[in-house]
């Protein structure tokens, strides 16, 4: 029987692992492989972008190996504090990376802060950093999204749409499946399979858009910080009912953290639109000679 099923699209596989391969005894899983991707592309991205509107690319090359590891201990981070109950009676798994638990709102958030800093410190935009590595972040929360369908996790309650996936239920976490899923258990030929939204599906779709529109606004920006405040729009959009739809998420009391985030981020990314649409009236678009400008003053 198929471990994974998309009965409305006539898709089965058969078999997937979690891991890659192996190396030296060592398992390599596809989750660190797409996200590895995800990076590789991203910095090739950026530098390609850089180099267009005349800055320097050292700049970024620079500032991703900063950010890369802050922004892991900010994923990490935000995941133990939002599962402290968990990691508060087995604080010997708060550094055990490997066995899962990074979440994408606390790298961003340790990207953004290791932005703001490096930006002051080398006397750099922000909002042209911003607005630089804005669509490689996406592409690397799109890529990174396919980790999640590997280690068969971040999946939605039960549906019978399109998209509907099907996970056998023993090789699914227990904490993840909930009554609602279990009350529409599908079982084929004696092997028990759960019905669900595939939310990581959903927001790799979601997010590849994002990805295209931001791709297209960089090239036709008005102000500094428009592709930024569009980037936090625009995934937080997509998120806030994604997020919704997830049997994972994490809370406090009741309230999923990460869609109460995301709703957030979506007010303040209007406004942060609005501040720099204002502010470009003043300073105008740091592009072409401007940029050059800032290259050879580094």
């Amino acid at each position: 029987m198929p471990e994974i099923w998309f009965p409305n699209l006539g898709i089965e596989i058969d078999h997937l692992s979690r891991t890659a391969f192996t190396v030296f005894g060592q398992d390599i899983y596809w989750y660190g492989i797409f996200i590895g991707l995800g990076v590789i592309l991203g910095v090739l991205l950026a530098l390609h972008e850089a180099k267009r509107t005349g800055q320097n690319p050292d700049t970024y090359l620079d500032f991703i190996i900063y950010a890369m590891i802050i922004a892991i201990i900010g994923a990490r981070l935000y995941y133990v504090i939002f599962s402290w109950d968990f990691y508060s009676q087995h604080p010997e798994k708060i550094f055990a990376i490997r066995e899962g638990g990074l979440a994408i709102y606390g790298g961003i958030i340790g990207g953004v802060l290791t932005a703001i800093v490096y930006s002051h410190l080398k006397k750099k935009s922000f909002w042209v950093m911003a607005d630089t590595m804005a669509p490689s972040l996406i592409l690397g929360q799109m890529l990174g999204r396919w980790g999640n369908f590997f280690n068969k996790e971040a999946f939605g309650g039960f549906t019978d749409n399109l998209f509907a996936m099907r996970y056998q239920l023993s090789q699914v976490r227990a904490s993840d499946v909930t009554p609602d899923i279990l009350q529409n258990l599908v079982t084929v030929n004696g092997v028990d399979y759960i019905q669900v939204h595939p939310t990581f599906l959903y927001e790799s779709m979601w997010s590849l858009c994002v990805f295209i529109i931001l791709l297209i606004l960089q090239r036709k920006k008005k102000f500094d910080g428009q592709v930024c405040a569009t980037y936090f729009f625009g995934y937080a959009l997509g998120r806030v009912w994604i997020e919704g739809l997830r049997t994972d998420q994490l809370c406090i009391g009741n309230v999923p953290v990460s869609q109460a985030l995301s709703a957030v981020l979506i007010i303040a990314s209007v406004v942060l639109y609005v501040y720099c649409k204002k502010k470009a009236a003043v300073v105008p678009v740091t592009e072409g000679a401007n940029a050059e400008t800032e290259q050879k003053e580094e």
